[in-house]
């Protein structure tokens, strides 16, 4: 391969000033093993408030393979994902966290993979060990869950951190959609795909910006940004409703007309209307999501702002 290749590294971050100087020497130290490739390190600041942005931007005045995208305000980190893979250069890409949890050693391990002929490279996640029970328990039910509605195995324990061919993102940058869950879209593609394992490591600074709650709307958003199973489920639900409904009532008729015995039971009868009532409100709730989603795509917002660029 031409020694001129470049690979840009997608670092988008929010309020990671202790992580980002950490960070930076891990990558300048797989840069310079890199022999054969130059890196574009691309930072997308979304919506910062920290002094991060400014530790950077005095970086990148003495380095030009330094990028710095700062977005306008905090538009999500899918979003600055999708802000970074839009500008970058590179015969290949890697997203990566800039908290050091994913090992910035194992791009080199990534791209021979992919001078090998893989389109994709994944990173996938041997164990959650370094994570709390609650986490690694929640996070095995959600791939589950997305392996069942969406039927993509290739995501389980996979994150951003991956190795992507040029002619991959091509196809993703004309995905335009407004909901965003970039694990779903980085694989929707198809093409060519392997996978290296590793042990991910306990965050290097600063605190997670992912509580349990925006990592449960993540996980709902995968799910219903990429399959209509849920409301099939709930045609399900409702044509079975009805079949035992209707069961149910030639039981009665029949008790009443052969033995003039009516069945008694309101505390059963008042269990059976809470569950289908709050079955219904969660169906309702379901169909609600996916009517927002085409809400949100017909106004056609763009998905980030650009503020400044710099480099």
């Amino acid at each position: 391969m031409s020694t001129s290749k470049i690979i840009s590294i997608i670092v988008p971050f929010f309020n990671e000033e202790e992580s980002l100087p950490i960070f930076l020497d891990e990558i300048y130290k797989v840069d310079d093993q890199a022999t054969n490739y130059n890196f574009e390190i691309i930072f997308i600041d979304d919506g910062s408030t920290d002094n991060g942005l400014n530790f950077l931007k005095k970086i990148a005045e003495n380095n030009k393979n330094i990028i710095i995208l700062e977005l306008s305000r905090n538009f999500g980190k899918e979003a600055a994902l999708t802000a970074g893979i839009d500008i970058a250069n590179g015969s290949a890409i890697i997203p990566i966290d800039v908290d050091l949890q994913d090992p910035p050693n194992l791009i080199n391990d990534m791209i021979k993979k992919w001078e090998s002929g893989f389109d994709i490279v994944l990173a996938k996640r041997n164990n959650r060990l370094n994570e709390n029970l609650l986490k690694r328990l929640s996070a095995s039910f959600f791939y589950k869950i997305y392996t069942l509605f969406v039927g993509d195995s290739k995501n389980s324990n996979v994150g951003d951190f991956r190795l992507i061919d040029r002619k991959v993102i091509d196809n993703i940058k004309n995905l335009k959609e407004k909901n965003r869950y970039m694990k779903g879209l980085l694989s929707w593609p198809g093409f060519s795909t392997s996978e290296i394992t590793y042990t991910r490591n306990k965050r290097k600074a600063g605190k997670t910006k992912f509580t349990f709650l925006k990592l449960l709307n993540l996980g709902f958003e995968g799910i219903t940004s990429f399959s209509i199973l849920p409301l099939k489920f709930f045609t399900f639900i409702g044509f079975t409703g009805i079949v035992l409904s209707v069961l149910f009532a030639i039981i009665i008729l029949l008790q009443k007309l052969l033995y003039d015995n009516f069945i008694e039971g309101y505390a059963f009868l008042i269990l059976l209307i809470l569950f289908f009532g709050s079955l219904q409100l969660f169906g309702i709730g379901i169909l609600g999501e996916y009517i927002g989603k085409i809400y949100i795509e017909t106004k056609n917002r763009p998905i980030y702002i650009i503020k400044n660029r710099y480099n």
